[in-house]
């Protein structure tokens, strides 16, 4: 199952910070650009067949670029390290069109951003966005280092630059983040965003929730899940509804690894259930999620559920396919 894809060229390639890169892509043919929303991503179609998405960073009025940054990371499952060392200047790429799982809220009467690290990457183009609305909004931005920091520069000459809040990990005490006076008490029509490691996500989600903040303002994107573990999986059944095929998924193997061999192709990406790329339609049975796409309210309607990482708790799926 193919998608279309775009040709775009890799206009510009900069040292963006410490350990990360810009790319500014461009359309080869030279048209402009199909439109994009803040929070939006594209997915990147990399030498040796890998497919990761990357955030599109750049300000939404924008038609004739896509800027992304790329944290070189020492885990990287070969995307990170493709996009440093085997994409150049010149390069022409294939990518997708833009798709947002990460909007901002439409209702919205004030936006309260959290980037860790290379999360700033929707992140600063929601904030391009609510800048130039003139949004009511607070970007806190919690990084290593000053030379760790992408956008910075960007950031400090940017019209909203008295919206952002830098918080160093090696800067002083008085200059960290504290999470709970910023989040401060939940109220209506505010909404929280968060992106960046899981770490740091599993602690502004946490705080707010502890803080009572009901699941509908808060909204946050995973770069990476874990790696799916299948020492202590079992064994079930998959059917095709379309054709009534039965396929056993062994324990040692992902539903979307098992159809494969038996030539039913799920398109993929992530492979971790952080992207949605693969998401499917459950007809019958009872998913056992293990993805970081699906909110705790759509894991438990189980009418659906993503085959590269998630397995079954009854012993028999029936998959819309």
């Amino acid at each position: 199952m193919n998608t279309p894809t775009l040709s775009v060229r890799v206009a510009r390639k900069t040292t963006e910070a410490q350990g990360i890169c810009r790319f500014e892509l461009v359309a080869a043919d030279g048209q402009a650009l199909p439109a994009f929303t803040a929070g939006a991503h594209v997915d990147v179609h990399l030498p040796g067949g890998l497919v990761r998405q990357y955030s599109l960073s750049n300000d939404p009025r924008e038609t004739q670029r896509y800027v992304l940054g790329v944290l070189r990371d020492a885990a990287s499952r070969g995307g990170s390290q493709a996009m440093h060392e085997s994409v150049n200047e010149g390069d022409t790429l294939q990518i997708s069109t833009p798709k947002n799982h990460f909007p901002l809220a439409a209702d919205a009467r004030q936006h309260l951003l959290f980037a860790g690290g290379i999360g700033i990457t929707p992140i600063l183009s929601m904030a391009q966005h609510l800048g130039a609305s003139g949004a009511s909004f607070a970007l806190h931005y919690c990084t290593r280092s000053a030379p760790s920091t992408a956008f910075l520069g960007e950031l400090a000459a940017s019209a909203f630059a008295p919206h952002v809040s830098h918080h160093f990990d090696d800067g002083t005490p008085a200059q960290k983040l504290d999470l709970a006076a910023a989040l401060g008490a939940p109220r209506d029509g505010v909404h929280l965003y968060v992106c960046g490691p899981k770490g740091f996500m599993d602690w502004v989600l946490a705080t707010a929730r502890q803080g009572g903040w009901p699941e509908a303002q808060l909204h946050y994107e995973f770069f990476a899940g874990e790696a799916v573990n299948l020492a202590d999986a079992g064994s079930f059944d998959v059917k095709i509804a379309s054709t009534g095929q039965v396929i056993q998924i062994p324990k040692d193997k992902t539903v979307v690894q098992a159809l494969s061999l038996c030539g039913i192709e799920i398109q993929t990406s992530c492979e971790q259930g952080v992207c949605g790329t693969c998401l499917t339609r459950v007809l019958e049975g009872q998913p056992e999620h293990k993805d970081m796409y699906l909110t705790e309210e759509e894991q438990a309607l189980n009418d659906q559920f993503t085959p590269c990482c998630s397995r079954s708790r009854s012993p028999v799926l029936v998959l819309d396919l």
